[in-house]
């Protein structure tokens, strides 16, 4: 459970590559301010998955540095039984420029089996730098946190790419940019906890570690409908598979049309 937060969000351990800045002007058409969504970590078991934890995102529109901001909160938490095996209170924020869908806040406070971080990331998007609890560091155009890349991922048109093809773009974690891409992997059915659904489907690639196997590995699928949901998350780690569900929403943008069964 020590990287719940960035298992969810299938960003972790992504294996660098060139970057590119196409989505600069990229808008937002996929979610509002009001929207929850709660997804579910299932750990496997011999033949079983047991849910362990679950993150919670959650967006509200305030106002920074004189501009229109989604406050975005991802809080993810280990279930109190299995506190004793490894405690995971984690809480993630992104302030995120309406207008542009650029990050300026960060926010990093983990406790992670005792372990602490905590980390308050302001960006100067116009002069490139992320100015940290350590220092201030230079960054690309349009950089990402791990938070604001979500929301950013979310408005990509998948349309507009064929199967296989790589979307780089640039993140700032832990006072570090990484150049990361995902692949798309095309649309297809997908059953989840909750239900059936049509869905958008892609790969992050990923170096061999601690806890991620090498390879792309990991799949991630979103819903094929206009809020593009993320509904599932597959991937081996090193003592067994992890599957994460979403579970839970309130307040889309839209209806949920890509739902095709409910359980």
């Amino acid at each position: 459970m020590k990287y719940l937060l960035l298992i969810i969000l299938g960003l972790s351990c992504i294996q660098p590559v060139e970057a590119q800045t196409d989505f600069c002007s990229i808008r937002n058409s996929s979610f509002n301010a009001g929207e929850s969504i709660t997804l579910k970590v299932f750990y496997n078991l011999g033949k079983m998955y047991v849910g362990a934890g679950e993150a919670t995102f959650n967006v509200a529109l305030e106002r920074f540095a004189n501009r229109d901001v989604y406050h975005v909160v991802g809080d993810g938490k280990t279930y109190r039984a299995y506190d004793w095996i490894f405690k995971v209170r984690d809480r993630y924020e992104s302030y995120i420029d309406t207008a542009t869908l650029q990050p300026l806040k960060f926010i990093r406070n983990v406790n992670e089996g005792g372990y602490k971080i905590f980390n308050n990331v302001v960006f100067n998007q116009a002069g490139h730098q992320a100015i940290s609890t350590n220092g201030t560091f230079t960054v690309p155009p349009c950089v990402q946190d791990v938070i604001s890349a979500i929301y950013y991922a979310r408005n990509i048109d998948f349309n507009k790419y064929n199967t296989g093809d790589k979307i780089p773009f640039a993140m700032f974690l832990d006072d570090q940019v990484y150049n990361i891409y995902i692949r798309y992997m095309g649309k297809e059915e997908v059953n989840t906890k909750f239900g059936k659904f049509r869905a958008i489907k892609f790969k992050p690639l990923l170096i061999k570690g601690t806890i991620f196997e090498g390879g792309e590995k990991m799949t991630v699928w979103v819903s094929d409908d206009a809020n593009k949901v993320p509904l599932r998350i597959e991937s081996p780690i090193s003592v067994g598979n992890i599957i994460v569900d979403m579970i839970n929403y309130t307040n889309l943008r839209y209806p949920f049309t890509s739902l095709l069964n409910k359980k």
